[in-house]
């Protein structure tokens, strides 16, 4: 999976970490807000309860796709031939080729969240890594995964992994293992040590700025 965009279908994500907003209550709104910019680097989103208008608990959701090497433009043209479609190719492109960057995509994903999930352990609250299952199957076998366990509210790393399965409405996106560490896990898997620290009320102060209307999240 390329496009970070599947990982939206049916807010499925979001609803699987409703669990972790251990402060929501009957009463409160549930938003979700893109790009929350934090010590370490920008989350994805936030999954927030709120009520009138102040944040009172949140989940941040990191979306991990894979990157690819080379460029996938030639390889589009050459399937557009192929069912016979008009597709122009220069000659120098026709053979380019390109890949799943898997490598570089887990060292990636891994030292982000070096810099993320101290913070969030610091604040008491929880990270969650969204990506696919064969992502998570190559991490395993190339880092240092074995001390993950069974998902426990109190860490505050979380990984959900999906999979797309073909039903009779198309592919449909699950999920289908859910891990989860705590900050000294993940500086494990990199042998790195986390250093992020920022106090909970400017990060409370960033959500509040960014609710609003269009991300209140309504179940309809």
């Amino acid at each position: 999976m390329i496009c970070p965009f599947r990982f939206l279908e049916r807010r499925q994500i979001f609803v699987d970490a409703l669990h972790l907003l251990t402060l929501h209550e009957p009463g409160n709104e549930l938003h979700v807000v893109p790009e929350v910019t934090i010590p370490g680097g920008s989350v994805d989103y936030f999954l927030v309860s709120a009520r009138n208008g102040k944040p009172l608990d949140f989940v941040g959701i990191e979306l991990q796709t894979l990157d690819t090497t080379g460029t996938v433009w030639p390889a589009r043209q050459r399937f557009l031939q192929s069912v016979k479609a008009k597709a122009p190719l220069s000659a120098s492109a026709a053979d380019r080729p390109f890949g799943m960057n898997w490598k570089m995509t887990a060292k990636t994903s891994l030292l982000q969240l070096h810099h993320e999930v101290e913070t969030f352990e610091h604040l008491s609250k929880r990270l969650v890594l969204v990506l696919q299952d064969c992502l998570l199957e190559y991490m395993q076998g190339e880092f240092t995964l074995g001390h993950l366990s069974d998902p426990k509210v109190g860490h505050a790393m979380h990984v959900h992994a999906y999979k797309l399965d073909m039903t009779s409405e198309g592919l449909r996106l699950g999920l289908v293992k859910r891990l989860s560490t705590d900050a000294a896990g993940v500086a494990t898997v990199l042998g790195l040590q986390a250093q992020a620290r920022v106090e909970l009320e400017s990060i409370l102060a960033a959500i509040e700025e960014r609710l609003s209307a269009q991300t209140l999240w309504s179940p309809v």
